[in-house]
């Protein structure tokens, strides 16, 4: 498991990209950073690129859940980026979740979820 992260546009967009199958430490490597943009920035963007994507252990989905639930209303929107159709439902899947828009984008068109992102 890899994760990056990229800040963009004057913080308020957070690019996470994962590679490999997310687990407890990934988010205790980028929570800080999203906590931090909320704080100072209100509402953020995500860019969630996943790459070659194997899902979350049990740890990292009660992570994911927490988080979810104390951030229901701080992420303005949500492009996710993958390769695969199980990665493509995940955007229907977190609707219930947030207030965030959320938004699919294939792999090969990141470019187009980054101007999304930013419109």
């Amino acid at each position: 498991m890899s994760v990056e992260l990229s800040e963009v546009q004057n913080g308020n967009v957070l690019e996470i990209r994962i590679t490999g199958k997310l687990d407890t430490e990934a988010y205790k490597l980028f929570l800080p950073s999203v906590e931090r943009q909320i704080e100072e920035f209100g509402k953020i963007r995500i860019l969630f690129s996943m790459h070659d994507f194997h899902g979350w252990d049990a740890g990292a989905m009660w992570q994911d859940i927490k988080f979810d639930a104390k951030h229901f209303n701080d992420i303005e929107r949500l492009a996710i980026v993958g390769e695969t159709k199980w990665e493509h439902g995940m955007a229907v899947f977190c609707k219930p979740f947030t207030t965030a828009k959320i938004k699919y984008f294939d792999q090969s068109d990141i470019e187009s979820a980054r101007q999304w992102l930013v419109e």
